[in-house]
């Protein structure tokens, strides 16, 4: 028998198991579609590492991990190359979460992986709405002819929950059509004023969060595959996430780390406390 002592890979702050935890945080290394800058495969694992250099206590949130029941489930093993497959194995990771009671956070792994999810979340919830922080508007009907892809996911989203039940925040690159889209469906939210009434609408709604990291400044996120310029700064993003304080949070997650694009190391880590933050606002 091994006598260890043994370094723990799971999350910090994480439960020891399954059962006892609320919410589940799932790693989801895939980037199959990825059109400029692959390698948000390896975010989960690096976040993961990256968790044991924070803090559990959060001054913004005012609470610590050991507040929030959650367990982390490691990474899913997604067959290379295979989007349908893939896509397939995160929707049933997302429904037998919901089934046991529990639920779901994904860390990503390209934006892609948010459509399996919610198709998952609207069997149980089928009134959710859907909070979209991102440069991109994700709203095209089909990318290079791939109607599934990381530049389509929210237009399939909205396909299955209707552009009233959405809201988009950060969004500052696409072609016309999409904000014209947006403007048609009063889907963008520009600032606090517009979110506050938006939120109105939710009228208590289950509502999923979806975070592509590149909704901040490439200034602070350089390691996305498509960075955009003119974007938050951290304490912007939190302040926007802090008016979701008391809605009715189901689900998360947060996506789009490509980490070997910022050999600091520093986009990794920001990646990791926006989790952090996120799991403290639920």
């Amino acid at each position: 028998m091994l006598t260890g002592p043994f370094l723990s890979k799971n999350w910090i702050g994480a439960c020891e198991s399954f059962d006892e935890a609320k919410w589940v945080l799932i790693g989801i290394p895939y980037d199959g579609t990825c059109s400029y800058r692959p390698g948000t495969r390896f975010g989960p694992e690096r976040i993961r590492l990256a968790s044991w250099g924070l803090e559990e206590y959060s001054p913004d949130m005012q609470r610590e991990l050991s507040e929030v029941s959650f367990y982390d489930a490691g990474e899913l093993d997604l067959p290379f190359g295979n989007r349908e497959e893939s896509l397939s194995i995160i929707e049933n990771a997302a429904r037998e979460t919901l089934t046991a009671g529990k639920f779901f956070f994904g860390v990503g792994g390209e934006h892609l992986v948010t459509y399996p999810v919610i198709k998952a979340y609207l069997e149980k919830y089928p009134d959710l709405a859907v909070v979209h922080f991102d440069a991109h508007a994700d709203l095209r009907c089909d990318y290079l002819g791939e109607e599934l892809s990381h530049a389509t996911v929210i237009r399939r989203t909205a396909d299955l929950i209707g552009p009233e039940r959405l809201i988009q925040i950060g969004i500052r690159s696409g072609p016309k059509e999409e904000f014209e889209w947006m403007e048609k469906n009063q889907t963008l939210v520009k600032d606090k004023t517009q979110l506050k009434q938006a939120i109105k609408k939710l009228e208590n709604r289950p509502v999923f969060i979806t975070v592509d990291l590149d909704v901040l400044d490439p200034s602070i996120m350089s390691g996305t595959g498509t960075p955009e310029a003119g974007g938050m700064t951290y304490k912007e993003f939190i302040d926007w996430l802090l008016e979701f304080r008391g809605q009715n949070i189901v689900g998360c997650d947060v996506v789009e780390l490509s980490p070997d694009y910022d050999q600091s190391g520093v986009s990794t880590a920001v990646a990791a406390k926006v989790i952090r933050e996120m799991l403290l606002l639920v």
